[in-house]
């Protein structure tokens, strides 16, 4: 399982060299830089982060409000130039050019780097044991999880970066069908889209896979290489043009049940960092979580409306049969990865946090669906 660090190269030796010796040229400069302009001296470090997402998704739109948060808290001492999937390598490839010091961040999620190590879904889309987004990211932060990332891309696949996980994500949607699928047995011979383990979960039900960036999705529907798919929400499913393409949208589903963003940030450059800077990125992705959180609120529900309401799309909620199947899948493939010693111990860690968090969290969780019916009557069709 283990992959070597590829070596710098002469574009990332010329970056890390650049921070050492600091923006005014280093020690041949110092002394020049004694009376230079305070303005020159000032002047802010560019950083460039590149995103798994086409130029026109709402996840840009969240990338930029974690720059607007660290540019403002740097107080313009960073400058973070923000780069759409493919301004300098593919939406798959963004760990491997951070790595490589190409790019000094990415925005992105774990699954996109799942041809690494199946173990990468585990801190994105992994099995559903009954937490929310909000249960596992919690279960990264206070649960042991960031020392396991830590021990996957460090040690064990030797990668030369720092990660954190921001934004819990609401449930992805089972996704676009052409024709309404109202059992398990509906799904066999779709050809779907999906990424990470959950390509490995739907493919044990018959379906047969493709995992594709967001941006390939709806050309791919267009030529037929697939006939149904998801990504991830209402937003970015209009935005792809999935009503164009497909007329049923299937909400809830438990293959991609807890997913957050993920913050790669390359391990040389972060460490040349100003321990202050340091912390601003790192908690930047704390604040952004939050007005990601936001915004998605809005805008998912805004879209989601429209979806129905305007474009001809019946909006269905995916059957107790399916959800039921996938679980029994979903038991299945754990036994599989279960053989691998270190998937083994994240499980057993995600398990043991759900068994304890997740307890509160229903236990105590009051029947909203009950309240809104109670006030909305009739809207719900669950």
């Amino acid at each position: 399982m283990t992959e070597k660090t590829a070596p710098k190269t002469t574009s990332a030796l010329s970056r890390r060299s650049f921070l050492s010796k600091g923006a005014l040229g280093g020690t041949v400069a110092a002394g020049a830089a004694l009376s230079a302009p305070a303005v020159l001296a000032q002047a802010p470090l560019v950083v460039r982060m590149q995103t798994s997402w086409p130029a026109s998704d709402i996840w840009m739109d969240f990338a930029q409000q974690y720059i607007d948060r660290v540019e403002a808290m740097s107080g313009g001492r960073l400058s973070i130039d923000l780069l759409p999937a493919g301004a300098v390598v593919g939406a798959f490839q963004v760990m491997d050019a951070v790595n490589d010091g190409i790019i000094d961040m990415a925005h992105t999620v774990p699954v996109y780097w799942y041809g690494k190590s199946k173990a990468a879904s585990f801190f994105g889309t992994g099995p559903v044991f009954g937490g929310s987004a909000n249960t596992m990211l919690g279960w990264f932060y206070q649960g042991g999880g960031d020392e396991l990332y830590r021990e996957l891309t460090q040690d064990i696949l030797g990668l030369n970066v720092i990660g954190f996980m921001g934004f819990p994500m609401p449930a992805q949607p089972f996704g676009w069908f052409k024709q309404e699928v109202n059992t398990a047995a509906d799904l066999q011979g779709f050809k779907y889209r999906t990424v990470g383990l959950a390509a490995d979960l739907l493919q044990s039900m018959g379906m047969s896979v493709a995992q594709l960036p967001g941006g390939e999705i709806v050309p791919a529907m267009e030529r037929g290489v697939i006939d149904a798919f998801e990504f991830n929400n209402p937003s970015s499913d209009l935005r792809f043009g999935a009503p164009d393409v497909a007329k049923n949208y299937y909400l809830s589903s438990y293959h991609q049940a807890s997913e957050s963003f993920e913050f790669i940030v390359n391990q040389d450059f972060f460490n040349d960092l100003d321990a202050d800077l340091q912390a601003i990125l790192r908690y930047g992705v704390e604040a952004a979580s939050t007005a990601n959180t936001a915004l998605a609120m809005d805008q998912y529900s805004n879209d989601l409306l429209r979806i129905r309401d305007e474009l001809g799309v019946t909006v269905h909620r995916t059957s107790t049969d399916i959800l039921q199947a996938q679980l029994e899948a979903w038991d299945g493939l754990i036994v599989e990865l279960e053989q691998d010693e270190f998937s083994k111990k994240v499980l057993d860690s995600q398990r043991a946090w759900v068994d304890k968090v997740a307890y509160y969290e229903l236990m105590n969780a009051p029947d909203l669906a009950l309240a809104y019916e109670h006030y909305f009557p009739g809207k719900l069709a669950i």
